[in-house]
């Protein structure tokens, strides 16, 4: 749960308030930052597959693009609302920036529950959405990508609606596509891998031994059980995990490769016979070396940050720790490796895939790979520096360095007319 009167939304702008204080920008300077470029609200009217009508709502939310096309992800779950998409987009501008990816931030929702829905319902959503949203897409001006709720074959429907309507294939227009179409190796791992790129780097830097640490994990989706594989590989004892039906603990660590053959077959970590069973909020508060919250927005709050024991904590979700959890963490010594540096992995291999769509020229996986860790690795070093010279926390050093280069694009462009 998100602190009361807090929304992501607000959690967004207060941090985009502190940096262009930090920065010494004008008001005038913060609004433009303040507030998206374009948002566009669509209708998708569904024919169930009993022949019943429903209308959805989705969403698309260009926040900027001073520094290149708007890039940024597509979630499908019940909650998405128009302000949760309108600081996702946020967060990704800030993202794009800091890792020097020539983007702008952007964002995408349907408010449907994907799992009370048919495959052949959910390819007629996507493709009216694509349908409704398809004048402000494209490769050239905003590319979208799997989020929560959706996936490689989400981006395949996306594509293919883009490309019949153009009159040819145009692969560029998403990433996180099927390779057989276009989409890159290394693309559905990335994410996870940079996780814990900069896991690794945090505990080292903090004199941590990775292969003596603990480790527990919020969230086993798509980022949550790849940074818990990559960190049971890397060494770290993995001692808890947890998704939206509960949590696992053993002290003695957690096999992960035999977790995620029983979540394939019973569709959730609960039931794994190699862990006791723990209570999923309580897995925030455990006495481990690292903190991987991976699941959705607000998790860490005022409430539950004055019990949270992890040395570190490393945001593989966007915006899980609030404003108001964070001067408390940083009061008790807990470092905070912000989101729009830790999970950025993920927009890093989609700039991979999108370069490599419009060159139709394809990168071997090692390539991805080790492209991946320099530019996390850079990203890190430049953040821990920053931080370390103005005695900023991590958050604020990686917030203040993103908006520092979207505010230069703008004083560089001006403003039209």
């Amino acid at each position: 749960m998100a602190d009361p009167v807090s929304t992501p939304l607000e959690d967004a702008r207060t941090r985009l308030k502190e940096a262009t204080d930090l920065l010494g920008c004008d008001p005038g300077m913060y609004a433009i930052l303040a507030n998206a470029t374009r948002e566009l609200t669509v209708s998708i009217p569904l024919r169930r597959d009993d022949d019943s009508i429903e209308v959805l709502t989705g969403y698309r939310v260009q926040h900027n693009v001073a520094r290149g096309p708007a890039k940024g992800g597509l979630r499908y779950s019940p909650n998405v609302h128009l302000d949760e998409v309108r600081a996702l987009a946020m967060w990704m501008t800030w993202k794009c920036a800091l890792l020097d990816v020539p983007y702008g931030g952007a964002k995408g929702g349907v408010t449907i529950d994907p799992r009370e829905y048919s495959q052949r319902e959910l390819e007629r959503v996507t493709r009216r959405y694509t349908s409704e949203i398809m004048p402000i897409i494209g490769p050239e001006t905003d590319i979208p990508a799997p989020d929560v709720g959706t996936s490689e074959q989400t981006m395949a429907w996306m594509m293919d609606t883009y490309s019949m309507n153009k009159g040819y294939s145009i692969p560029a227009v998403v990433t996180g596509k099927p390779i057989s179409i276009g989409g890159s190796l290394g693309r559905a791992t990335s994410t996870s891998e940079g996780v814990v790129h900069i896991a690794l780097a945090a505990l080292r830097d903090n004199g941590i031994d990775p292969t003596r640490s603990t480790a527990a994990v919020q969230g086993f989706g798509k980022v949550g059980r790849g940074a818990a594989q990559f960190a049971f590989e890397a060494g770290l004892k993995v001692v808890a995990v947890s998704d939206e039906y509960g949590g696992l603990f053993n002290a003695a660590g957690i096999d992960i490769e035999k977790l995620g053959a029983h979540v394939d077959e019973t569709g959730s970590v609960v039931g794994f016979s190699g862990a006791e069973a723990l209570d999923g909020h309580a897995l925030l508060e455990l006495e481990v070396d690292l903190l991987i919250p991976a699941a959705v927005e607000g998790v860490i709050h005022e409430l539950n940050a004055p019990n949270i024991k992890a040395k570190i904590i490393v945001e593989g979700a966007n915006g899980p720790t609030t404003p108001s959890a964070d001067a408390i963490l940083e009061a008790k010594g807990c470092i905070v490796v912000p989101d729009i540096l830790a999970n950025a992995g993920g927009v890093i291999v989609s700039y991979f895939e999108w370069v490599q769509a419009n060159q139709a020229y394809w990168w071997r996986e090692d390539e991805v790979e080790s492209r991946l860790e320099e530019r996390m690795l850079g990203a890190w070093a430049r953040v821990h520096d920053y931080a370390k010279a103005r005695k900023l926390s991590l958050r604020g050093a990686a917030t203040t360095l993103a908006v520092q280069r979207v505010v230069e694009a703008h004083v560089i462009r001006g403003v039209y007319p």
